[in-house]
């Protein structure tokens, strides 16, 4: 049998059923040529619509659709945490809103402090107190993008808000998190001062660890269908793991290195270790308000009890303020404490 070339065939006035009729045939020889390169699909993206060139070829008879599906579906979840917004009261909607704003605002405040306040520490420590400030930078942009795209996936109606038919893209939040989950990991190392090499063992740990924590998470976090309530669990259970692991790790690194600490910062560093701890907890009670059955249902048909969906926004949101600009101050008191151009007196902890 001839070698099918896609990448040569213009598909842009031929009908289903002869795109159907010649090639479905084929597909198994089509398949065992093409590689991952999007040239070789070029006959698909020869139609004006793609997604029809898609569906043409790869239709319901034919071997690829099952992983054609998959990886729509995966496509799709990347950027949507769900296509259906449920109803909303006023005041839930508003909770949601008010607290994005306050997100916002409490972010770009602590990156205006801690960029602003990096002088008044020892030049050691300043790295540490510029990564900071750029975490929350970080995070006040994508909480600027969340809360906009929760706006935007809403309309008022009666006396309640119904979804306007835009997505809310729920991904912000998940690329806030690769980017300043390891920077929050590389601020505390940077403020601790530790021996460079246990200082490259710890971050290539903690950064690995956060990244599969969030990888593991997502998958679970775009589910919003009852039916797979369990997959949800499983997800959030294997993100646990690493997640559970920083943890360990944090609070054992700690306190090991109260011993090498000034003084003047060891109480900081004790009440770090306890932001940490309970900030962070704040985080799976949050996935798990939004896995409620209850939740994934409302997100699914839209209608029905979105208390899960409303406890999981500002679940995170407070956990974030609290993780990010809460923690980013402590660390500012730590360097403070810890310069020598301010002395052991310069803070003084209760």
């Amino acid at each position: 049998m001839a070698q099918v070339k896609p990448s040569l065939i213009d598909l842009s006035d031929r009908s289903e059923a002869s795109v159907r009729g010649e090639f479905c045939p084929y597909l198994t020889e089509i398949k065992a040529t093409l590689t991952p390169s999007y040239s070789d699909f070029e006959l698909l993206r020869n139609y004006q619509d793609p997604t029809v060139g898609v569906r043409l070829c790869l239709g319901s008879e034919c071997s690829f659709m099952p992983i054609f599906k998959g990886f729509k579906a995966m496509f799709e979840s990347v950027f949507l945490l769900a296509a259906k917004m449920p109803d909303l009261s006023i005041f839930q909607f508003s909770i949601v809103d008010n607290i994005f704003s306050m997100t916002v605002a409490t972010m770009g405040a602590a990156a205006l402090f801690l960029l602003l306040s990096r002088s008044s520490v020892d030049e050691a420590y300043r790295p540490a107190l510029m990564i900071s400030g750029l975490v929350v930078t970080i995070a006040c942009y994508h909480y600027f993008m969340i809360r906009h795209s929760w706006q935007d996936a809403y309309k008022l109606s009666g006396d309640g808000y119904t979804s306007s038919g835009a997505a809310f893209n729920d991904f912000y939040r998940y690329a806030d998190w690769i980017l300043t989950v390891p920077l929050l990991m590389v601020e505390l190392v940077a403020v601790l001062r530790l021996e460079a090499s246990k200082s490259r063992s710890l971050l290539t740990r903690l950064v690995i660890a956060a990244a599969l924590m969030i990888a593991l998470g997502y998958p679970g976090e775009v589910i919003s269908t009852p039916d797979r309530w369990t997959e949800r669990v499983v997800w959030g259970a294997l993100s646990s793991v690493p997640f559970f692991y920083i943890l360990y790790v944090l609070w054992t690194e700690l306190t090991a290195s109260l011993a090498t600490q000034p003084a003047a910062a060891r109480k900081l560093i004790e009440i770090a270790r306890l932001v940490i701890l309970i900030t962070w907890a704040v985080y799976p009670i949050a996935y798990a308000f939004g896995g409620f059955e209850t939740a994934l249902a409302a997100k699914a048909s839209g209608t029905g009890d979105a208390t899960g969906v409303v406890g999981l926004q500002v679940g995170y949101a407070i956990a974030d303020m609290t993780a990010k600009a809460g923690f980013g101050l402590l660390i500012y008191f730590i360097a403070r404490a810890k310069s020598t151009s301010h002395g052991s007196a310069a803070y003084q902890p209760a």
